[in-house]
């Protein structure tokens, strides 16, 4: 049944725990502090929008709160931010003027994608296809240029941040891609390192990924 966002006692998101981008949400709400609930989406292959929170696109994650209903990663972490009585040092993608930071937060949000793509065209049962296969090239070469350049963000992101979107969708991305076995890291040393550092966050411990029974 749909929730009634005036009758909302917090916020609820809504998504699943082994959810690349849902966690991205997650992280953030913990940085910032913010009272939700969580609701799971137990079908991904359900074709009623209401089981997504009323997302149309049928896709995670989505934020009902009783500002509106929100649509992904993104646009939730950017309500949560307005939420949050914190006064937190947010960094944007609007933000990474460099070329080499706006280039790897594209690549990121777009690696996110190709293996979403890639994970449910498995669940799927289908075969493998010459489109397939561009995607996993696609997520190798992205892989093999954010380990070329992940070294240069610590010094080129602001010093006194508390948090950026481009590091927190890149740490997702990362150890999903180990969770759910796409591709191995253990060729990418500075991303690992990257990761290493980056799991010491309260919010990273708290939202670890795992299949919602």
């Amino acid at each position: 049944m749909p929730i009634t966002l005036e009758a909302l006692a917090k916020p609820v998101l809504v998504g699943r725990s082994s959810s690349v981008f849902t966690r991205v949400t997650r992280i953030f709400a913990l940085e910032l502090e913010i009272d939700h609930a969580f609701r799971v989406v137990p079908d991904l292959l359900a074709f009623d929008a209401d089981r997504y929170g009323g997302n149309p696109a049928l896709k995670l994650p989505t934020l009902l709160a009783p500002s509106g209903v929100w649509f992904g990663s993104l646009t939730i972490c950017r309500e949560l931010a307005r939420l949050s009585r914190r006064t937190l040092h947010l960094v944007w993608p609007e933000d990474l003027v460099a070329p080499v930071l706006a280039n790897a937060q594209e690549l990121t949000t777009q690696a996110m994608t190709t293996e979403v793509s890639m994970i449910m065209a498995q669940q799927g049962g289908h075969e493998a296809s010459g489109y397939q296969q561009k995607l996993r090239q696609s997520l190798e070469n992205t892989l093999g240029w954010l380990e070329e350049h992940v070294a240069e963000f610590g010094s080129r992101l602001p010093a006194h941040r508390d948090l950026s979107y481009l590091e927190v969708t890149l740490f997702c991305l990362v150890t999903h891609l180990e969770f759910r076995e796409v591709l191995p890291v253990a060729g990418y040393p500075a991303l690992d390192e990257f990761r290493c550092a980056f799991a010491q966050r309260s919010s990273v411990e708290a939202t670890e990924y795992h299949y919602d029974r």
